[in-house]
C-alpha cells in the first residue's frame, strides 16, 4: 500500500517528537535538581525541541518537494514528447520542410534567451513556438497545401488559424500561458497584421521574437508555393522588414547573433 507523502511526514515528525519529550523528561527528572533549575532545564529543552523539529521539518518537506519536482519534470517531459509527435505529424500533413517546427522552436528559444527571457517565460516561448501553427489542424488541406496563390476567400479562412490555435491551447491548463506566439505571430510591427491588428510593443514580446525567426525560416526553406531564397536575399529582406513587418530591435538582435542562431536551427546538438 502506498502511503501519502503528508501522512509519512507527519508520522515521522510525531514519532520523533514524542520520543524526544518522553526521553528528555526522564533525563531531566533523573538529575534531581531543585524546582527552579528544573524549570530552566525544561525551557532549554523546549528551545532545543523547537530548533531540532524545525530542522527536521525543513528536511522532510524539502525531500518531498524534490520528489514532487522530479515527478513534475517527468510529466512535463512526457507532455512535451507527445506534443512533438503531434507537431511532426502536423508538419508532414502541411508538407513543411523536415524539422520545421522543431527548428523554429530551437532558434526562438535561443533568441528569447539572448533577449533576456528566462524561467517560465522561456518555457512558454518553447511551447508556443513548437505549437505556433496548431490552429491549422482545423483548416482544409485544399488551402494548406495549395501550390498557387490563395483566393481572397481562402485567405480569409487561412487567417483564422491564429484564433483557432488560441482556442485549442486555452482548453489545456499548462498550455494557456503559451498562447502569445500562436495567437500573435502574424501581427505586424506597423499594425497591419492579423487577427487583432496589434502594432509595436502591444504585440507580445514572445510573438515579436518568433516572427523574426519564422520569416527567416519561411524564406530560407522551400514551401509548396515557392523555392528557397538565397541567404543574402533573406538577410536583405529581414533588414527591409525591420520597422514594418518586424520589430526592428529583434531583427537587429537576430542578425547580430545570426551565425549562432543559424547553427542552432540547423543542428539540434548546437542548442544544448
Amino acid at each position: 500500500m502506498t502511503v501519502r507523502p503528508q501522512i509519512r511526514t507527519v508520522a515521522i515528525y510525531v514519532t520523533l517528537a514524542l520520543a524526544w519529550v518522553y526521553l528528555s523528561d526522564r533525563l531531566v527528572f533523573s538529575l534531581g535538581y531543585d524546582e527552579r533549575t528544573l524549570g530552566w532545564l525544561h525551557s532549554l529543552k523546549g528551545a532545543i525541541f523547537v530548533v531540532l523539529t524545525g530542522a527536521l521539518l525543513y528536511w522532510l518537506i524539502g525531500r518531498d518537494m524534490r520528489r514532487l519536482d522530479r515527478l513534475n519534470h517527468m510529466l512535463l517531459g512526457g507532455n512535451e514528447q507527445s506534443l512533438r509527435v503531434l507537431v511532426s505529424a502536423m508538419d508532414a500533413r502541411h508538407k513543411e520542410t523536415r524539422d520545421h517546427s522543431e527548428r523554429v522552436m530551437r532558434m526562438t528559444v535561443a533568441l528569447a534567451r539572448i533577449a533576456g527571457l528566462e524561467g517560465d517565460s522561456l518555457r512558454n516561448v518553447r511551447f508556443g513556438a513548437l505549437l505556433h501553427d496548431i490552429g491549422k489542424l482545423a483548416l482544409p488541406d485544399a488551402i494548406l497545401v495549395k501550390p498557387g496563390p490563395l483566393t481572397p476567400e481562402e485567405t480569409a479562412v487561412m487567417r483564422t488559424h491564429p484564433t483557432l490555435g488560441r482556442d485549442l491551447l486555452m482548453r489545456t491548463a499548462f498550455l494557456r500561458p503559451a498562447i502569445d506566439i500562436p495567437y500573435a505571430h502574424h501581427e505586424r510591427w506597423d499594425g497591419t497584421g492579423y487577427p487583432r491588428g496589434l502594432g509595436g510593443e502591444d504585440i507580445p514580446l514572445a510573438a515579436r521574437i518568433f516572427s523574426v525567426v519564422d520569416v527567416w525560416d519561411a524564406l530560407s526553406f522551400p514551401r509548396v508555393y515557392k523555392p528557397a531564397w538565397p541567404e543574402d536575399e533573406v538577410i536583405d529582406y529581414l533588414r527591409k522588414a525591420a520597422g514594418g513587418q518586424l520589430d526592428p530591435d529583434m531583427v537587429a538582435l537576430f542578425l547580430r547573433h545570426y551565425d549562432e542562431l543559424k547553427a542552432i536551427g540547423l543542428d539540434p546538438v548546437a542548442s544544448h
